[in-house]
């Protein structure tokens, strides 16, 4: 049953959520983006990637149980908790004087990333309608879209000025929101109720979240692939996923209550969103590194050209939410979105050195459409499929699968284009060197493949070193968009088998209304 808010109260909770939501979707763009600064004033090169990894486990464990604890004990104590942790890990993460106070308070920072974008998908359809959150969830693809630019020029700016303020801007950000939704949840009611937490579940879950999440992050990098490490976290992240199976069948009231895998929309829209988000990363990650090491700019201005990309997205989110609204169905907007995102990513096939900027603006358009067109409707289907109790623990599963796909997305294309990249160059490099005189090929670095994290030191190489480091890169891009067209083409196939269904509801005097306003501001 959804609560009636008026036009003014819906669209300014939505603002309020926005805020949230882009404080989590923003900050991992911006700190990758001022990694390298950050680490050269701080030092502890060796525990560069902990800096991404602790955040990443603590923000992807902690997602399904925000969604059913918020389901028991009401969204507003959670989302203000997840607020709040994540500016005070801020806040600890600015005021770093090590790594390793970096990396614990970034652990702090991701707890509460995990709440801040599953819980704004969750009020939503607490307060509107099956058939109107389309336009609502819209908007929601267009903060994402937003941070993908506007990340990489927050970071770039703030690396060559003061790091620290990367963490510093979420506090006025986080405050706004966290006093919108404050005033606003108060009017959503909630009656609580007794309840048996499945702390049994939980835990496990978590502890097999991290095995999983470290094996995916350590591989090819901390520990060889075939290491006893690797392959113990990978056996011991599924024997905790089987326990965590057996745990939930016998829970009272489970973390994750398998029954709902048994709604076919359900269980379709959730795989869906684990191989859109292993596909995905080819287009977000690495053409940024492409316009840096390839074409030289500097983080700030290779942000500035996705803006194609941000546009794609932010465009089609509106439009098909919109649309989606209008007319009561969303599978065809998933194919159509996930058939789009694959043609863009087989366009990046193509990419060469000497690739004009406008054409890789028009691949990161299509890339940009797909993703609007798809990553919305998936939340809204998983929504409609289960009923108003398991409203929480249905949308944390979606962001989860999404969330853990993407996880494996890194490691696995990661992978892809490290092997690549080390044949290309054991292949090329030779040659190259071989054109210069003895003398300045002495003083060439003895790890080429180590340049790759500083674009502003490969444009220093002479031009045949570059040139062989160019080419190698973007012969290996080939083969990880090869990679990532052909994951997004099984989310294609899988989208196809999505049950048609309508949305429940119908558009509401007040929905309109909301949507009348919006458009006159």
């Amino acid at each position: 049953m959804n609560v009636q808010l008026s036009p003014k109260q819906i669209w300014t909770l939505m603002s309020g959520l926005m805020l949230g939501m882009l404080l989590a979707a923003l900050d991992q763009m911006i700190v990758g983006t001022a990694l390298p600064t950050i680490v050269g004033q701080l030092g502890g090169l060796n525990h560069y990637s902990w800096v991404v990894t602790a955040y990443l486990l603590a923000s992807t464990a902690s997602t399904p149980l925000y969604g059913k604890i918020s389901d028991l004990y009401g969204r507003r104590p959670l989302l203000l908790f997840a607020i709040g942790t994540f500016l005070v890990g801020s806040l600890l993460a600015g005021m770093s004087q090590n790594m390793i106070q970096l990396i614990l308070f970034r652990g702090i920072q991701g707890l509460g990333a995990g709440g801040l974008m599953t819980l704004a998908f969750t009020i939503i359809s607490d307060v509107v309608a099956p058939r109107e959150r389309g336009k609502y969830q819209g908007l929601f693809g267009a903060v994402f879209g937003l941070s993908s630019v506007a990340g990489p020029l927050l970071g770039g700016y703030f690396a060559d000025h003061n790091w620290r303020w990367i963490f510093y801007i979420n506090l006025p950000i986080g405050i706004i929101a966290l006093v919108m939704i404050d005033r606003l949840l108060r009017r959503v009611p909630f009656k609580r109720q007794d309840h048996k937490i499945d702390y049994l579940g939980a835990g496990l879950l978590v502890a097999s979240v991290v095995s999983l999440l470290l094996a995916t992050s350590w591989g090819g990098k901390e520990y060889a692939w075939s290491s006893a490490t690797i392959i113990g976290l990978f056996a011991a992240g599924a024997a905790l996923a089987a326990a965590f199976l057996v745990v939930e069948t016998r829970a009272a009231e489970p973390i994750l209550p398998l029954r709902l895998f048994r709604t076919v929309t359900f269980s379709i829209s959730n795989l869906a969103a684990f191989i859109l988000g292993v596909g995905m990363f080819g287009g977000i990650i690495y053409i940024p590194m492409y316009l840096q090491i390839v074409k030289g700019y500097t983080p700030t201005v290779s942000g500035l050209q996705m803006l194609p990309m941000m546009a794609g997205i932010i465009i089609t989110s509106i439009v098909a939410g919109r649309s989606i609204s209008k007319i009561g169905k969303y599978k065809w907007y998933i194919v159509a979105g996930t058939v789009t995102m694959t043609a863009g990513l087989g366009l990046f096939t193509q990419l060469q050195v000497a690739t004009p900027l406008w054409q890789t603006a028009i691949y990161m358009a299509v890339v940009g459409i797909g993703l609007g067109l798809c990553m919305q409707p998936l939340v809204l289907a998983v929504q409609n499929a289960v009923g108003p109790k398991d409203l929480g623990v249905a949308t944390s599963t979606s962001t989860f699968s999404r969330s853990l796909g993407g996880s494996f997305g890194v490691a696995i294309l990661g992978a892809v284009l490290s092997t690549k990249l080390t044949s290309w160059m054991t292949e090329l490099m030779p040659k190259a060197v071989a054109q210069l005189p003895r003398e300045q090929a002495a003083k060439l670095p003895k790890d080429m493949s180590a340049l790759l994290t500083s674009p502003q030191e490969i444009a220093k190489l002479p031009g045949v070193i570059k040139g062989a480091i160019q080419d190698s890169f973007v012969n290996s891009l080939h083969t990880v968009f090869w990679v990532a067209g052909a994951v997004s083409l099984v989310a294609v196939l899988v989208a196809l088998f999505l049950p048609d269904k309508t949305l429940k509801g119908a558009p509401s005097p007040e929905a309109a209304e909301a949507l009348a306003e919006s458009s006159a501001l």
